[in-house]
């Protein structure tokens, strides 16, 4: 005997755990540098061209419009679900207590705190990218920079906003780890402009000991601010535009937001 469709009144409703498609939202640090928003949001425009349709919002931990808590808060209002994917590259105090103390500010928000970018094949190719944009000499015959590929010679520092967190610096020495072996085996130093050593010219002066006499900056900044500029200031060769809206990048907020998206979907009330 077949069965007849239920009209459409005596079907059963949508289940209550349908949800509204969780927004992204990018936590920036923070900056006076006028540049840095407007970097960020071209970061984000490009994000947003990878994956149609998904939500993208920019928030900050300080300093700039919007701030973290009003952009939850919002989203709280329209029932939404959050993905914090924080702009930064290591575990430290922003992303292991601030972020998780502004979920938890917003009563009856669902959301997840992502990962930091931290180390990643596409944060070296984002880094060797901008490195290549400086000047870094393309594989192949040394034509144009003779000794640029001679590991004997060349060397990297990796500057980046620094720590005391150990796990930030672990993290960042992963890093610069990968961007080496991405550089092809070119030594590569991290360095940090705060709370942490070695300083930005330490780390020079240690590879120039080393005999290294080609010696670039990698900015491991998402933005133009105070942070960068000092670090490029600092570069005896070339130096490296912070990562901005590389396209590895963009690619690599998605890869975090979807990361931290999955795990919220098996796991059950959502953690933070």
């Amino acid at each position: 005997m077949r069965h007849r469709t239920a009209p459409a009144h005596h079907r059963a409703a949508p289940t209550a755990t349908a949800r509204r498609p969780a927004t992204l939202v990018a936590v920036g640090h923070g900056s006076r540098d006028p540049r840095a928003r407007a970097t960020l949001l071209r970061l984000l425009d490009r994000v947003r061209a990878l994956r149609p349709g998904l939500d993208v919002r920019l928030a900050h931990i300080e300093l700039n419009a919007p701030l973290l808590g009003e952009t939850l808060a919002d989203l709280a209002d329209e029932g939404r679900e959050a993905v914090l994917v924080p702009l930064l590259f290591a575990p430290g105090h922003h992303v292991t207590h601030d972020l998780p103390a502004a979920v938890a500010a917003v009563p009856g928000l669902r959301a997840r705190v992502a990962a930091p970018l931290g180390a990643h094949p596409l944060l070296a190719e984002a880094l060797a990218g901008r490195l290549a944009e400086a000047g870094w000499p393309s594989e192949g015959p040394p034509d144009e920079h003779p000794g640029a590929h001679d590991p004997r010679t060349t060397g990297v520092v990796l500057a980046a906003a620094g720590s005391r967190d150990p796990r930030s610096g672990a993290e960042t020495r992963r890093i610069a780890a990968l961007l080496g072996e991405r550089l092809g085996g070119v030594p590569v130093v991290p360095a940090y402009a705060s709370a942490a050593a070695p300083t930005v010219p330490e780390a020079v002066a240690a590879l120039a000991a080393r005999g290294r006499h080609r010696i670039a900056v990698a900015s491991c900044f998402t933005a133009p601010g105070l942070f960068a500029t000092r670090a490029a200031a600092h570069a005896p060769w070339i130096a490296a535009a912070p990562l901005g809206a590389h396209p590895a990048l963009a690619r690599l907020v998605l890869h975090r937001h979807d990361r931290a998206l999955a795990a919220t979907r098996t796991r059950e009330p959502t953690a933070v």
